[in-house]
């Protein structure tokens, strides 16, 4: 999963749990690791919700002040389906 430059931090720091992707399919599953920085997002529930499911604090809780700016990120391809993705950022533990 990528995020937004500004999003990183507050992902890695666990300040955002959740994301709204605009998709055709899910690019995600339950489970499913996808590398961030030092560590990586595990995917803990993806679901698939509609538009009007997209609250101003489900907005907040995603990193951005309002649903206007969520959608301006979520929507950039051709995909018309939203799924709610709930996760964790996990670190990477060293090796002894």
């Amino acid at each position: 999963m990528q995020f937004a430059r500004q999003l990183r931090d507050p992902v890695k720091r666990g300040e955002i749990t959740c994301s709204v992707r605009v998709w055709v399919k899910p690019k995600v599953k339950k489970g499913g690791h996808y590398k961030l920085g030092e560590g990586s997002i595990v995917v803990d529930s993806i679901r698939q919700i509609d538009f009007e499911s997209i609250t101003p604090s489900l907005a907040r809780r995603s990193g951005f002040a309002s649903i206007a700016d969520l959608l301006r990120t979520a929507i950039h391809g051709p995909g018309r389906n939203v799924y709610l993705i709930e996760f964790h950022y996990e670190r990477r533990r060293l090796q002894l």
